[in-house]
């Protein structure tokens, strides 16, 4: 374990020197900010690639030595700071993987970064259908045996892209075995593991496909450890992905001004994993579990936990995860999500001696589902589920990007071929991409999860009943 924060260190040192900006950025160390007095002393900390403080984008003093650790911590190859979100390892690593025409074969319910990646490369996605988990109620993950399949349908695929865990902490069930087979047929494995940075610290924890020999993981640092929003993770393992490629593209990719003060905060984000200890583990285990005990106690209330013990889901049957939501905020409680069944929890990554105030939220929980009686009950139903299993659009993006597009009536849609994306929330699984085209089916399905209440995200124009379609 190491405490050492070099990037930290070496911005503590620099503002020391009480320094006078004559650089960029404008606020001049927060000078000229009118921000809010409890905001505007972190704006020292804001700076650019002065003397002492490295660059990103050519590593070679405290920020390459905290990279280092990070690849240490992780027990990578080598580890990349990302400064764009997830969103910018996602588009690096399927850049980094093909050129433009080639096959890879994706989870379906894949992040949106995911599909804009394939678009920008000109990649072609093969789409694998994940199975749906009846203890969450969510799209869960792929099949080996599906896997196995598209791998000897398609030879020529250029990678396999998974998602695990999922929004709701539900891991591939069979990761391990896909990511062994992928690698038979000499195919890379690029997880998109967001949900999952804190993974690596084992315990009650499940495994990260790092473990696994995933060969390029990307982990949103900033959902479930203590790094400022946009802040993620990029490491490389093995031989099949190129270290240089991913480096490459994260150099066009990511902003060439990127933040000191969220890069600090990755760079005490990989200290607190890199320091999590046995001790950690009870403390936070014995408070969750006592947390647990309580909301179970919680006349109605409903608790669904996942292979993530940082995931709860919170249910009141007869009413939506909507309405339990509205009256959680009414009480200052604000899930992460809300879907038609449930709510989504995600709980602090709690050390030894570090507190929350679990009894006072667990007080206004019970409020909140007791005030619940005074609305309207829903209907719940069982979620509308696309059964392809494997599919691959019929037109490109590009070729439908060339055409152009036209806005439907969703009755006139059929025969159409989309030129959006259309994803239900519900189960995150996009009912139809870009290039695919729209079956009597599909539109069923639609029809049936805007009866459902499922959010509907992508492109389109739902409540005037249009659908954006390919000109013919």
């Amino acid at each position: 374990m190491t405490q050492r924060r070099p990037l930290v260190e070496a911005l503590l040192k620099f503002q020391q020197q009480q320094p006078v900006s004559f650089h960029v950025p404008g606020h001049k160390n927060g000078l000229l900010s009118t921000l809010p007095d409890a905001i505007r002393p972190a704006l020292a900390y804001d700076v650019t690639e002065l003397e002492g403080l490295d660059d990103l984008h050519h590593p070679e003093e405290a920020i390459r030595e905290a990279q280092e650790l990070l690849a240490e911590a992780y027990g990578t190859e080598e580890s990349f700071f990302l400064v764009n979100g997830s969103t910018a390892g996602n588009l690096a690593m399927i850049y980094a993987v093909c050129e433009p025409g080639d096959r890879i074969i994706v989870q379906r319910n894949c992040h949106k970064s995911i599909f804009h990646a394939l678009e920008l490369a000109a990649a072609v996605p093969v789409f694998l259908t994940p199975t749906w988990d009846e203890e969450t109620m969510t799209a869960a993950g792929l099949e080996a045996l599906q896997v196995e399949q598209a791998l000897q349908q398609y030879p020529d695929a250029k990678a396999v892209v998974l998602t695990s865990p999922n929004y709701y902490g539900v891991v591939q069930a069979e990761l391990e075995a896909i990511i062994a087979l992928s690698h038979q047929y000499e195919v890379p494995v690029l997880v998109d593991e967001a949900h999952g940075a804190h993974l690596r610290i084992g315990g009650p924890f499940p495994a990260s496909a790092l473990v696994h020999g995933a060969d390029v993981v990307v982990h949103s640092a900033h959902k479930t450890l203590p790094a400022m929003t946009m802040g993620s993770f990029l490491h490389v393992q093995g031989e099949m992905v190129k270290p240089e490629q991913l480096t490459k593209y994260l150099r066009m990719l990511q902003s060439s001004s990127p933040s000191y003060l969220l890069m600090a905060s990755l760079d005490d984000a990989r200290a607190y994993l890199h320091t999590y200890t046995q001790a950690d583990h009870r403390s936070f285990e014995e408070k969750r579990r006592l947390f647990l005990e309580g909301l179970s106690a919680i006349p109605k209330l409903t608790v669904v936990e996942s292979d993530d013990p940082l995931k709860l889901m919170l249910r009141v049957e007869r009413w939506s995860g909507f309405q339990l939501k509205e009256q959680l905020e009414a009480e200052g409680i604000y899930p992460e999500l809300a879907d038609a069944y449930q709510v989504l929890l995600v709980l602090p990554l709690l050390k030894s001696g570090q507190s929350f105030p679990f009894a006072e939220i667990r007080s206004r929980i019970k409020d909140a589902v007791k005030a619940l009686a005074s609305k309207p009950r829903t209907e719940w139903l069982a979620a509308p589920f696309q059964k392809e299993m494997m599919s691959e659009p019929e037109y490109t993006f590009r070729e439908v990007s060339s055409a152009g597009c036209e806005w439907v009536p969703w009755t006139k849609a059929a025969g159409r071929v989309s030129a959006g994306a259309v994803i239900p929330y519900p189960p995150g699984i996009p009912l139809i991409v870009p290039g695919e085209v729209w079956s009597t089916e599909k539109l069923a399905l639609l029809m049936d999860n805007l009866a459902f209440g499922a959010s509907i995200q992508g492109e389109h124009r739902l409540k005037e009943k249009l659908l954006k379609v390919m000109k013919r």
